[in-house]
């Protein structure tokens, strides 16, 4: 069996967007607190677009007026690669709220045996690595932007793999997908 025909191990893709793929520093808001628009941290582009190559569904999952994530992931021709969108002005919570994730996951089709075998993606420990562990994702803390905490506050917000730039989490994946 080649390798590209064996099934995957990770069933899906989450991701945050403020400084996992967007350089908050850059944004430009408009008066009724919408970004308009941002600069995307270097390889986020080619991350999400080599993990919808790679056939993996991708969730956003983000903090945020609905706005926002349109505009700058649409700015980039990101925001409709992802296949569900879990945006707190829409779901009514905010990471680490499980609600959030699940919301996602629900629309995904990925049942809670199943969540071991997700991977959430984001910069924010308290939200973000939180969240996905408590909830039993595979947590990974993209430690990029200087603007959060790096010392997790508890033991819930420990990741289960950090990784400094976006374009090392493709390698993440080859190494999830073989152990």
């Amino acid at each position: 069996m080649s390798s590209s025909s064996k099934p995957k191990k990770l069933l899906a893709v989450l991701l945050d967007c403020g400084d996992t793929l967007v350089d908050e520093s850059t944004q430009v808001w408009s008066e009724s607190q919408v970004a308009l628009s941002a600069d995307l941290i270097p390889g986020a582009d080619e991350m999400v677009r080599e993990i919808k190559r790679r056939g993996y569904p991708l969730g956003l999952v983000a903090d945020g007026p609905s706005g926002t994530f349109r505009n700058i992931l649409g700015q980039h021709g990101l925001f409709d690669l992802f296949d569900v969108h879990a945006i707190s002005e829409e779901v009514g919570v905010e990471k680490p709220d499980p609600a959030m994730f699940q919301t996602a996951l629900h629309a995904l089709g990925i049942q809670p045996e199943d969540y071991g075998r997700v991977v959430m993606v984001g910069n924010h420990l308290a939200k973000d690595i939180r969240g996905a562990n408590e909830l039993g994702l595979i947590s990974v803390w993209l430690d990029w932007a200087p603007r959060r905490p790096k010392i997790p506050a508890e033991q819930v917000e420990v990741p289960r793999y950090t990784i400094r730039f976006p374009l090392e989490f493709i390698a993440l994946i080859d190494q999830l997908e073989q152990n």
